[in-house]
């Protein structure tokens, strides 16, 4: 899960791109980027850490330019402490290009293979997103043959690397000399929008609440297997190039990933979690009468929407128990076991008045690993809880995901091969509740009529882009980043472990 930003202006966009990563900052925490243009020339920046660490005002003054991308990293690939694998990625020729991504390419390993014997061109990291680059340089190259950079050349470059990558992939490209291309895999998994400003700035980001953030107006989504070209005069170019597209997004960009003021695919992130509230009150009243629950707390942020609708069908109280520390950031997004746990007391202090006495239902968007649920379950109970019981918006995560979400391992999945009952025991609650998974499904389908599906994988086991085989899952968890923990402490992949909750 990463944010990607690309923007073309009649005036500098460094401050502009700066801006919207910000807004992006809750897809990744890992690294940040980027790169602008300026007369043919590119100027980057890029590093590990967050927004507001990476860039200072002596590296703003550096990416001059009216046009530019930006990327904020959260590594599902790769190596997580490498600073060389920060986005964006560069190649100089043909043309040169640069280039950022948000999602996961499942075959990388085997493209890797074909890039150097076939197409003559080096990797230099572990990174998929520079094997992606080096796919559309290599198409982009054959489309052209040496000669002028056509538009048609972009989208049939775009066409072919369809047919060669597989997974999922929401791709922003800047062309040294003719302009932004833009395209998504043929089943949309990543999100991508486009949006203008009044001055005639038109803007591409990974999320709508970029573009309404920074003053942009939400004109469209990039259709999935489409490609948009934007000529440096703001001239756009669309066409689809995928054979057979079907929107299929990733549904945990609903429960979680995605800020709730943002609208993804025509279908309003915090409309869909109100929506997971309502049919989530509606198992809570089958596990746990409500006349036995005193309050509805809710674990921040995400689950706020789910829990005030959940409290406001079921007729109970909805109170904040636990108070966040903003300046911790999303132990989700935190690689490393070690620094997850360590920071959930640090990210989260409870309301002792609001536990004292009472049986508690607490909501959170999901549980993936588990172990933070029952840090917190701990709390509660610490705090003079006389009951807690615990409600999930999302139903039990039990298959690895390899679209782009850090969840690869089953070993590592608190509801693989465990009943919800054992998942209970664990967490140390006194119910535990789950979201249906066809109930989270229609909740947020209802929302967009011709939705042909979604990708929800860690919950069904169901990968849409029907390649995946156990042997794949295995290589992929091979492949995942590395981290200074992970050298440390191995036996770590063999536990449930925490990310959030």
């Amino acid at each position: 899960m990463c944010g990607i930003v690309g923007v073309i202006s009649n005036a500098p966009v460094n401050q502009l791109i700066y801006d919207a990563l910000l807004l992006l900052q809750h897809r990744g925490q890992d690294a940040a980027g980027i790169v602008t243009q300026q007369e043919r020339k590119f100027f980057m920046h890029k590093a590990k850490g967050m927004v507001k660490d990476v860039f200072r005002t002596r590296n703003m003054r550096a990416l001059p330019g009216n046009c530019g991308l930006g990327q904020v990293r959260y590594p599902t690939a790769g190596n997580a402490f490498s600073e060389e694998e920060a986005q964006p990625f560069y190649v100089n020729a043909p043309f040169g290009i640069v280039l950022v991504h948000n999602g996961n390419l499942t075959n990388a390993q085997a493209l890797r293979s074909d890039l150097f014997n076939t197409d003559h061109r080096h990797i230099n990291t572990e990174s998929d997103s520079e094997v992606l680059l080096n796919v559309l340089a290599d198409e982009v190259d054959k489309a052209t043959r040496g000669k002028a950079l056509d538009v048609q050349d972009v989208f049939a470059a775009v066409a072919a690397v369809h047919k060669r990558i597989r997974g999922s992939y929401a791709v922003i490209a800047l062309i040294a000399g003719h302009g932004l291309l833009a395209f998504r895999d043929p089943y949309g998994i990543r999100p991508l929008c486009m949006g203008r400003n009044t001055d005639g700035t038109i803007m591409l980001a990974s999320e709508s609440v970029v573009l309404e953030g920074s003053g942009h107006v939400l004109d469209r989504d990039i259709a999935p297997g489409e490609a948009v070209f934007i000529d440096l005069a703001g001239n756009i170019s669309s066409q689809q190039c995928a054979q057979a597209p079907r929107l299929h997004p990733c549904i945990f960009e609903f429960v979680y990933l995605a800020r709730p003021d943002s609208v993804l695919d025509g279908i309003s992130v915090y409309q869909a979690r109100l929506n997971l509230g309502e049919t989530l009150a509606k198992r809570v009243v089958s596990a746990v009468p409500p006349s036995q629950i005193d309050v509805v707390i809710p674990i921040p942020e995400s689950s706020r929407p789910s829990a005030m609708q959940l409290a406001q069908l079921l007729g109970l109280p909805y109170r904040e128990g636990f108070v966040k520390n903003r300046y911790v950031g999303r132990t989700f997004i935190m690689p490393g076991q070690g620094v997850r746990k360590k920071s959930v007391r640090q990210k989260l202090n409870v309301i002792g008045s609001e536990f004292k006495g009472r049986n508690v239902l607490l909501v959170d968007d999901s549980i993936v690993r588990g172990t933070t649920s029952r840090e917190i379950v701990q709390m509660a109970r610490e705090a003079g809880a006389n009951k807690v019981y615990m409600a999930s918006a999302a139903p039990p995560v039990r298959y690895p995901n390899v679209y782009g979400i850090d969840m690869p391992t089953s070993s590592e999945l608190v509801a693989h091969d465990r009943t919800i009952e054992q998942v209970r025991e664990l967490i140390g609650c006194d119910a535990l509740i789950y979201q249906d998974v066809d109930a989270m499904k229609q909740a947020v389908a209802c929302l967009r009529a011709d939705l042909d599906g979604f990708d929800a994988s860690c919950f069904d086991g169901i990968y849409v882009t029907g390649d995946i085989t156990l042997a794949d899952i295995e290589r992929l968890n091979d492949e995942r980043p590395t981290t200074q923990e992970d050298d440390e402490d191995t036996s770590r992949l063999s536990l449930p472990n925490a990310r959030r909750t």
